[in-house]
Order: structure tokens, then C-alpha cells, then sequence
């Protein structure tokens, strides 16, 4: 079951100290993609290939994620960061959610959840992921 969420193991990386969305961040994002039949959720810890798409167009470990500038709105008393949208093209394969994750250490940020199968035949496949602000950016910490 793919369960949407920020992992337990992003807040405390957060806490440490161990994450950094610069612009002269050490780190790699990743967003890699997986069938109904993977298990990710909050407990999730790092990047796993178990269940992940297999198909056209698609590369093991997913695509690089730049990260938007993190920011924060004094009003609403949140920082927030989101990423730039992620696109596959000329894909052949079914999804069902994904995962946010730090490609240089493996840990996990993100379990998406896409609500049903997406299923691409030679086509792009795009993750539109929200703006960047309090009320929609895909991490808020409030």
C-alpha cells in the first residue's frame, strides 16, 4: 500500500541537520516511481528498487528533482520548499505513486500516492508538483 506522506526519517534528518535544499546543496533529489504493489509509507527509510515501474522511458532510481529555493511566510508561520515538475518522455509503463528521496544518501522525504494506476503507452509522463508557497508546497513545516 503507497500511503502519502513526509517520512519519519526526513523529520529527524531535518532536525540534525542532515538535509539541504541550497542552491549549493552537497545533495542530490530523486523522485523515483512504483507499482500499486510497493509498500511506502512514513515508515519508509530509504530508496528501495523493490516494486518499482519497470517499463520504456524509464531508468531505475527515477529522475533528478531541482529543488525550488525553500522560503518562509511569517503569516502563516510555515517554510515551505517544493521541487520543479518531473517529466518522463516516450513512456511505456503503469504507476502508482512515488517516492521522494536523497539520491546521495538513499534517505527517504516523500511517499506520493497517485490515487489510481497511470498508465502510459509511448507517451510523456509528468508529475506536476505544487507551488511553492505556505498553502501548497509539496514540504511544509508548520
Amino acid at each position: 500500500m503507497i500511503v502519502q506522506t513526509q517520512t519519519t526519517t526526513f523529520k529527524v534528518n531535518l532536525l540534525l541537520g542532515a538535509e539541504n535544499f541550497s542552491a549549493t546543496s552537497p545533495y542530490v533529489y530523486k523522485i523515483a516511481l512504483y507499482t500499486a504493489l510497493a509498500n511506502l509509507n512514513n515508515t519508509t527509510t530509504a530508496y528501495t528498487s523493490v516494486n518499482e515501474v519497470v517499463g520504456t522511458g524509464y531508468t531505475a532510481g527515477g529522475t533528478v528533482l531541482t529543488p525550488i529555493t525553500p522560503a518562509g511566510d511569517t503569516v502563516a508561520n510555515t517554510a515551505y520548499l517544493s521541487f520543479n515538475n518531473a517529466v518522463w518522455t516516450g513512456t511505456s509503463f503503469t504507476t502508482r505513486g512515488a517516492l521522494i528521496y536523497n539520491a546521495t544518501t538513499g534517505a527517504s522525504i516523500a511517499v506520493l500516492n497517485f490515487g489510481l494506476d497511470q498508465t502510459m503507452l509511448s507517451q510523456q509522463f509528468q508529475i506536476q508538483l505544487p507551488a511553492n508557497n505556505a498553502d501548497n508546497a509539496i514540504i511544509r513545516v508548520t
